[in-house]
């Protein structure tokens, strides 16, 4: 088995050569920025965000932190952080996954399958459950206003890129340690 240091270098290097552009931080491996559209025929369609990614140094045994950088409004999502719940980066992370899966598979399925009974973002969630239509052009207002290509260049404010604001665990999920965080 290889070890975490290879497996990392592999995976950051597999999503750099794939469509996505990768923007390195300290020009290393462990932390970088993520350009990520709206899954198709999806209410985040058109969209662009910068998610931040950190790589903590057991990963792939410990899930990466995730956070969007521009805002999005989304249950799921914490509208001022950027955290993101989603329980198979927070509690069922497995060496399996790599990051590709994270861009291909779980940020698309969780645009487009929002838990309004899990929320970051209650006033997402309350808005989605009471009014679809209201939430639904909520959304594709922060889509035009938030998540256009020229909103991706800007770096984060240096209090908002703090490690404990994104992909935190402040979903209510039952797993009582979250993979990925870092230790206090």
């Amino acid at each position: 088995m290889s070890s975490p240091s290879k497996r990392r270098e592999m995976d950051v290097m597999k999503l750099m050569m794939s469509d996505y552009s990768v923007e390195t931080i300290n020009d290393g491996l462990n932390e970088f920025y993520v350009m990520f559209n709206g899954p198709k025929d999806s209410l985040y369609e058109g969209g662009v965000w910068k998610v931040h990614v950190q790589l903590p140094d057991a990963y792939p045994y410990k899930s990466p932190s995730i956070g969007f950088i521009n805002k999005i409004f989304h249950p799921n999502v914490d509208e001022l952080s950027g955290s993101v719940c989603l329980d198979v980066i927070n509690q069922s992370w497995s060496p399996m996954f790599d990051l590709l899966n994270v861009f291909e598979v779980f940020l698309p399925q969780l645009l487009l399958y929002p838990n309004a009974s899990d929320p970051l973002n209650s006033d997402a969630a309350s808005l989605m459950m009471k009014d679809r239509q209201q939430y639904e052009q909520k959304v594709k207002e922060y889509c035009d206003r938030y998540a256009k290509k020229e909103n991706t260049n800007v770096s984060a404010p240096e209090d908002e890129s703090d490690e404990e604001d994104i992909s935190d665990g402040h979903c209510t999920s039952s797993d009582d340690e979250i993979a990925g965080k870092a230790d206090p």
